[in-house]
């Protein structure tokens, strides 16, 4: 891992790909252009309101969008959002997995503590959050709490976490907790400590209760933003003065023990590892590091691809461009910031005419499509 600080960061064109005019198409170029819409479709997470689905979600389902994204409140009117009681809820999953034509991914971020989005203020038990576990550091307790954890999900029929976190989205969480002041990590409990052997301990009895219940998992954040002082939700964060090497240890020994089912990529800056890029646009941090030094020949999911600190520096179209471009294969747009109800068709054609202009080859997407279907139910 000391090598690590010597990898070279991507250069990527900054343009953002415009429509080109075309012949109007044959019966075959209009059912290769509907294939290849389909398989795009497949590689993206979508938030919705309303404890009900909405028309316009059942419709991208049926039209193969690869997974949704469930939450308990509206960040806008702090409203509730998809998740009233285990019923309500239950008959929402069941609703959207009968209008999928394949297997639709249904996740959640589901750490414990304070990100939880089943809790008792919707019918679900409490649960503790991952800095208590890792105080405790025991076997046998963290095993029970994690059983409780992946009960309340295969209860209303949700198949991928975004957990652990092993620094810090989505369960479960690998992040360090650097520092203990971080309003994104620290502060919210969201780390099971700053020793990567206890949350490597951790980590492991969590994901072995997912995968006993056929429930895949998410380490996050890579490459590590325990040290972050800020949320990229609301800003760009940097941690290039504050992160470690270290930090990449709870990654590397999970995958390498097997345990690993998708990796998150971070939204922060690290120019330790890419002067230009956040980690989630960077073919340094993402193919040069995640894959290449560290192995990694899974899934890697974005973090909300909706979030301040992408949006206003790159805009929606070039950051999904860099996103692919860097070797992130599934794109989880919480429809929290801002909510689009056209984010799946204006991501599609985003990603279409990338195609078409020769930023992004079709193999590309055939690859991250066999990536994703490693992280899809079983049926």
């Amino acid at each position: 891992m000391a090598a690590v600080a010597g990898c070279e960061s991507h250069r990527a064109t900054s343009s953002t790909p415009r429509p080109t005019s075309s012949p109007r198409p044959t019966g075959a170029s209009r059912g290769a252009g509907a294939a290849l819409r389909r398989k795009i479709a497949s590689l993206l997470v979508v938030g919705f309101r309303g404890a009900q689905a909405p028309n316009w979600i059942i419709k991208a389902v049926r039209d193969g969008l690869g997974g949704v994204i469930l939450f308990d409140q509206d960040l806008e009117s702090k409203s509730v959002r998809n998740i009233r009681s285990p019923e309500q809820v239950t008959g929402l999953v069941n609703t959207l997995k009968s209008a999928s034509p394949g297997r639709l991914i249904v996740s959640i971020d589901q750490e414990g503590g304070r990100t939880a989005r089943l809790n008792p203020s919707n019918g679900f038990p409490a649960t503790r959050s991952e800095a208590e576990i890792g105080a405790e550091n025991s076997t046998s307790a963290t095993g029970d709490w994690a059983r409780g954890l992946v009960a309340g999900l295969t209860r209303i029929g949700v198949n991928l976490n975004y957990a652990p976190v092993v620094d810090l989205n989505y369960a479960p969480v690998v992040d360090l907790n650097i520092n203990p002041d971080s309003r994104a990590i620290g502060k919210l409990g969201r780390s099971f400590s700053a020793d990567p052997d206890v949350v490597v301990s951790n980590a492991t009895e969590e994901i072995q209760a997912h995968r006993a219940a056929g429930v895949k998992t998410c380490l996050k954040h890579f490459p590590g933003s325990g040290s972050a002082a800020g949320n990229t939700d609301f800003e760009v964060v940097d941690v290039s003065d504050t992160w470690q090497v270290k930090e990449l240890e709870p990654f590397q020994r999970l995958i390498q023990a097997g345990l690993a089912d998708s990796v998150m990529a971070a939204h922060v800056l690290n120019k330790q590892l890419d002067p230009a890029y956040p980690a989630s646009l960077s073919a340094a941090t993402v193919t040069d590091l995640l894959r290449g030094r560290l192995g990694w020949r899974g899934p890697v999911v974005s973090d909300d691809m909706q979030a301040v600190a992408i949006t206003d520096r790159y805009g929606a179209a070039e950051a999904v461009a860099l996103a692919l471009q860097a070797g992130l294969d599934l794109l989880v747009f919480a429809n929290q910031q801002v909510h689009n109800e056209r984010v799946v068709e204006e991501t599609v054609d985003t990603i279409t005419n990338l195609v078409r202009a020769g930023r992004i080859t079709e193999d590309r997407i055939d690859q991250s499509v066999a990536r994703v279907d490693s992280l899809r139910p079983k049926r």
